[in-house]
């Protein structure tokens, strides 16, 4: 009797623990945060911290329950591979622009034992990705300047085909197989960046359409009026917008859908002007709806939500894209720093970049937790090495 006793107390202790320290891991991980002497050390810190993440990315939880937590993990609904695909994206394009800039070994070192986790021989994924989180990944890989783009045709090869199986009658891709009748903000950050750079790089031209069309699409139908501030859906059977406007990272998916797909198109290319339009309009958007203090809120229409870094170092990221040729360049630009002054004072002395909203849990189910994100990680690094 007292074995089964002090059985049920270890397990009722181990269920506390689970639950206990990660909040004390929290408490103590944010003292000393954003204390650093400048920007150098800042992004040293930073960069490495990509580094550590790169070689084992921590785990993004589904749910927001801090209590009971075993429960989540025993149903599956503690995490999922598909959102890990977009972390460890983030965190390619991060340290990608970091070598661009440096040239550091060891960072082009890592970039390529990754790459040996995730390519096998014969230019295929290692483990077939199924869901279109995982194309930004294929995004990220294909902007690694070193790498032999005829060799990973196989894997991009395959990660076009899982777009492809998700298109709908209307010429636009949905988010998910059990999910078609709906059209998420999100995806235009996951498949257009791809899509572009696949496009032009094996030269293919349906691939660019689609690509331009996931936005022009979005932009009739998923758009507040004329304001360019997104909703996280629209309907396929109504056209009508579904869920919040002015969602934050909702903004930042859609941002960096646009600006990098904007990006890559050459200039001479028919969609060009029309996605430079884009580009403009939401610039303009944006920059009215950041704070005194650099950061845009999770909800970006009301002042007091809380602010949200994902949010922030997309949208930094955006703006440090908008060229001379705008005519709000030099407020773009003003606002990117701003932005980057946020991201730092509020870096743990880990280099982790702090309070990024969690993941979404559906349509209107926005997270409450503000924590680490390897998203904003890599992202904060992508903004601060750009040229």
């Amino acid at each position: 009797m007292k074995i089964i006793m002090y059985i049920g107390l270890a397990i009722v202790v181990a269920i506390i623990l689970i639950d206990l320290i990660p909040q004390i891991n929290l408490i103590y991980s944010r003292i000393g945060i954003g204390r650093f002497l400048n920007t150098n050390a800042w992004i040293t810190k930073v960069q490495k911290k990509s580094i550590d993440w790169l070689r084992k990315t921590p785990t993004i939880k589904l749910t927001d329950h801090n209590r009971l937590i075993i429960i989540d993990i025993f149903k599956g609904n503690y995490k999922r591979q598909s959102i890990q695909h977009w972390q460890e994206a983030s965190l390619i394009l991060g340290l990608v622009a970091s070598y661009n800039h440096q040239a550091d070994q060891k960072v082009k070192n890592e970039i390529d034992s990754y790459l040996a986790r995730k390519i096998n021989k014969d230019g295929q994924w290692a483990e077939l990705p199924k869901e279109i989180d995982s194309i930004i990944l294929a995004y990220a890989i294909m902007k690694i300047n070193w790498i032999d783009h005829d060799f990973i045709k196989p894997a991009m090869d395959y990660s076009l085909s899982v777009i492809n199986t998700l298109v709908g009658e209307d010429g636009t891709v949905a988010y998910k197989k059990h999910n078609t009748s709906f059209r998420f903000v999100d995806t235009i950050g996951f498949i257009c960046p791809f899509l572009m750079v696949y496009g032009i790089k094996y030269n293919n031209e349906n691939s660019i359409r689609l690509s331009a069309k996931q936005i022009s699409e979005f932009n009739k139908h998923g758009m507040l009026n004329d304001s360019y501030i997104p909703c996280h859906t629209y309907s396929m059977d109504s056209h009508l917008p579904v869920g919040l406007f002015g969602w934050g990272r909702g903004l930042g998916w859609y941002a960096i859908g646009l600006i990098d797909a904007w990006n890559e198109l050459p200039h001479d290319h028919s969609e060009k002007v029309k996605l430079t339009q884009s580009v403009y309009h939401f610039a303009k958007m944006a920059i009215q709806f950041q704070n005194d203090n650099g950061s845009w809120n999770w909800l970006i229409t009301h002042k007091k939500s809380i602010s949200d870094s994902s949010t922030t170092a997309t949208l930094a990221w955006f703006l440090s894209n908008i060229t001379e040729d705008f005519d709000i360049y030099p407020t773009c630009i003003s606002a990117k720093e701003k932005a980057l002054n946020y991201l730092m004072k509020n870096t743990r002395k880990s280099g982790a970049v702090d309070f990024s909203q969690g993941d979404t849990k559906g349509i209107g189910i926005h997270s409450q937790n503000f924590d680490i994100l390897p998203f904003t990680q890599g992202f904060t690094l992508r903004t601060y090495y750009k040229d």
